[in-house]
């Protein structure tokens, strides 16, 4: 494993020294599969694409092996993007969940078993993600697989930011502590502002406000709080996951209904969030539709939503003992004025100033706070595939550099 900050640094050193890599970035869903092929250290995307409905019925792809199969007979082949698979040099993935492990990880069997293990916790995201890196295995047997965990931005958190009060024990044995994820998305956001306003020593919050959405409290570019805890059913209201609730109002109605525990996850992680308060769906887009056109539920829904992102500003302006720069990132946060307007009203005297014709109609990487504002607040356009290609061109030239020093090793044995 390779610690993150440790795999940015490798890759900033290689970046103008190493030849050219072929990375292609594979995002799985429950049922798609969309990948992007990036020409590494250029940062060039050479050619993208999708499969979608994968095992529904009437689909042409019965699973993720004949999904990939296809993906990469687009890519690879004669007046394809890639003349042959051998000039692909590693598949990278955005996973999500394998508890205490995380980082930048060479996809095998341990990584796999660790995934597996920690599904419980990420039924919509692990284990789609194991079935299409073991079909990847098999279809691409040569070539490196690497994973960069959502979790990997928050490994500097402290143990009291992450520990839980229940039986500590319950940690050492079980893996039960506050993770994190979006670490890609958030730390894309780290990047990019630093980078804009030409400064590292920031007091960020980064809100990525999507499908799934999360806060996290970045100071100097290293995560120092999220919104998420151990599953990413935790935090804010997700589109139809629960976001958080006390654990004895769940444990009350499993009594009241007499159902078990997987019956109630099933609820907490696919009817519940916004879809559950709105009795519709979690689309932010209908909900602010529904709400114009006199529904209740849906309003109830925003509100609920606005009111849980400024839960954690508050919370973590106080973590960060003031604020630089706050930015807002995802299909919201980009792409919803109505939403961005609510979270910053009436934040005026914590530096937080939104400009209301700034906002209106903003574009990706547009500033929408006022000049005297003495917060920055800025769109983000997120690019989470670019942050797993950099940590993907890491991990296989360090790899790629032990092997001398292996086989150097090896002869000099007696």
């Amino acid at each position: 494993m390779l610690d993150f900050e440790l795999v940015c640094s490798i890759y900033c050193i290689l970046i103008h020294s190493q030849p050219q890599m072929n990375v292609l970035i594979a995002n799985i869903g429950s049922t798609s599969f969309k990948y992007r092929l990036f020409k590494m250290p250029e940062e060039t995307v050479l050619t993208e694409g999708a499969a979608e409905r994968i095992g529904q019925p009437g689909s042409e792809f019965p699973g993720y092996g004949s999904a990939i199969a296809s993906c990469l007979a687009k890519i690879c082949g004669s007046g394809r993007t890639l003349a042959n698979l051998s000039k692909l040099s590693a598949v990278g993935f955005k996973a999500v969940h394998a508890g205490p492990l995380t980082g930048a990880q060479i996809v095998d069997d341990r990584v796999l078993a660790a995934m597996e293990e920690f599904s419980f916790l990420a039924p919509a995201h692990n284990p789609p993600y194991v079935d299409a890196m073991r079909s990847f295995r098999a279809e691409l047997p040569q070539v490196p697989l690497v994973a960069l965990f959502e979790t990997s931005l928050y490994e500097a958190l402290d143990e009291a930011t992450t520990t839980y009060a229940v039986p500590y024990e319950w940690r050492e044995r079980y893996g039960i502590r506050r993770y994190g994820f979006h670490g890609a998305s958030h730390r894309f956001a780290s990047e990019w502002v630093q980078k804009e306003l030409g400064r590292m020593n920031l007091r960020h919050i980064s809100c990525h406000l999507g499908g799934s959405s999360s806060v996290a409290a970045i100071r100097s570019g290293t995560a120092v709080e999220t919104s998420f805890g151990m599953s990413p059913q935790s935090g804010l209201p997700q589109g139809s996951r629960v976001g958080d609730i006390d654990a004895f109002a769940v444990l009350f109605v499993m009594k009241k209904l007499g159902i078990g525990v997987d019956e109630m996850a099933s609820l907490l992680a696919r009817k519940s969030g916004l879809a559950g308060i709105s009795g519709t769906n979690g689309d932010v887009r209908d909900l602010t539709s529904a709400a114009e056109h006199g529904s209740e539920r849906a309003r109830l829904a925003l509100e609920v939503f606005v009111r849980a992102v400024r839960h954690y500003i508050g919370a973590f302006l106080v973590e960060l003992g003031g604020l630089d720069v706050l930015t807002f990132s995802g299909g919201i946060g980009e792409n919803s004025e109505e939403i961005r307007r609510a979270i910053c009203k009436g934040l005026s005297s914590f530096g937080i100033e939104l400009d209301e014709d700034r906002n209106h109609g903003a574009r990706r990487g547009a500033t929408i706070s006022r000049p005297e504002s003495s917060a920055r607040i800025l769109v983000v356009p997120t690019n989470e595939e670019l942050v797993v290609a950099r940590a993907v061109t890491a991990v296989v030239r360090q790899a790629e550099m032990k092997k001398p020093e292996a086989a150097s090793t090896a002869q000099r044995q007696p």
